[in-house]
């Protein structure tokens, strides 16, 4: 049996950065990952990171091509009844985002984990933790053909909504709270400078739209769909006729390109409680889903580790097991605020066939609120880039 200090399932932005963090402290970890680099690092995700999310990377040293690379926008742009709002974060809060995808920062950390010469792992088959309400978790794993055991200080679960840690907390521990939506967004990748300078949210009769962007020549255009919508009945022709009917406006062109990528996303809010139980401590998607509408699985993703891992140096540093027991509750409060706010950017923003005529003219009043009330879009724009503490 191997021995390490903290053993962390999962090479997403949630492990790797955690990793980073630790290493930087001189703590000792292990990173086990069941896919292999490639696809890692070729998974499309998120692309918008909060300010504090972006300032964290600068400070860790691993941002050093976000800052070259990335775009940053000091604001979003809210379209309904043919109309564009503009909501100027950097006015409002003195903040702003950083346009930088998701895969750029897991080969950015990547490439750091490989430079530190600390363990990463990937292909790894058969994993499994134990022990967990011991002082010496365990850590089980398949690689390259020979079974490997791990006697840890601390096991991270940051493997996802469908990974093997948290399911392998007892039944009865955790609360699970969840709300699935009656809709999922149709995106696309295409090879098209994108048509505006800044995000776009849409809300149309017909269902809501997203314009978002990767790099100068590439953009991430999003439309509301059913959540099991079948791809095969959207061509491409078809999806650019659906964007330009749901964020066309007049003296603006949406110019079309080649559609590198294509998925269906459903949409679902869910939350487990707590966030820990013994020495397993879990993180990002293995603890909570948020729709994307908000822009916060990745950056809340990394909120949870960044307190993880200044608990985790905060302990070995004190020995006092009470500061490991503090992460939960202080990780909850951050959740359930984006979470919160999530769910009323979806409800906001996308058209519900369960909602009558009523319905969607509350939901136009909220818009128009939104877009003439500066307490509104200042509200919007500090929970949008980030609120410190909650």
């Amino acid at each position: 049996m191997s021995r390490t200090q903290v053993g962390i399932v999962g090479a997403g932005p949630a492990g790797l950065t955690l990793a980073h963090l630790l290493h930087r402290e001189g703590i000792e970890s292990v990173v086990i990952e069941d896919r292999s680099r490639e696809h890692v690092e070729a998974r499309i995700r998120a692309g918008v990171l909060e300010q504090r999310t972006a300032d964290l990377l600068v400070e860790a040293g691993v941002g050093g091509r976000m800052q070259r690379e990335g775009i940053v926008h000091d604001g979003i742009e809210v379209q309904f009844d043919g109309e564009r709002h503009r909501i100027a974060f950097d006015e409002l809060t003195g903040k702003s985002i950083v346009i930088y995808g998701q895969t750029e920062v897991v080969k950015d950390l990547i490439e750091a984990r490989l430079e530190s010469g600390r363990p990463l792992l990937f292909e790894v088959a058969d994993v499994s933790v134990s022990e967990l309400e011991t002082g010496r978790p365990r850590l089980g794993f398949t690689h390259a053909g020979a079974r490997q055991e791990l006697e840890c200080d601390v096991i991270a679960g940051c493997d996802g909504f469908h990974g093997v840690c948290r399911p392998s907390i007892p039944a009865g521990v955790l609360a699970e709270f969840s709300r699935e939506y009656p809709f999922g967004w149709l995106g696309i990748l295409a090879a098209v400078a994108p048509s505006v300078e800044e995000l776009v949210y849409s809300a149309h009769e017909r269902g809501f739209a997203l314009l978002s962007l990767r790099t100068p020549e590439l953009s991430r255009y999003y439309i509301q769909c059913a959540p099991d919508e079948d791809l095969s009945l959207w061509p491409d022709e078809k999806i650019w006729a659906e964007l330009q009917l749901r964020v066309g406006r007049e003296g603006w062109t949406l110019e079309e390109g080649p559609i590198l990528e294509k998925g269906v996303t459903g949409m679902r809010s869910y939350v487990a409680e707590p966030m820990q139980y013994g020495r397993l401590f879990l993180a990002g998607d293995a603890a909570h889903i948020v729709p994307p509408t908000g822009a916060k699985g990745l950056n809340l993703a990394v909120g949870d580790v960044r307190l993880l891992a200044e608990t985790i140096v905060d302990w070995y540093r004190s020995g006092d097991d009470a500061v490991l027991e503090s992460y939960s509750a202080e990780c909850l409060r951050r959740v359930w605020r984006a979470e919160h706010f999530s769910w009323w950017m979806t409800h906001m923003l996308h058209r519900n066939d369960e909602d009558d005529e009523f319905g969607r003219k509350l939901q136009v009043a909220q818009l128009r609120y939104l877009t003439t009330s500066e307490a509104a879009a200042t509200s919007l724009a500090e929970n949008y880039v980030g609120i410190e503490r909650v």
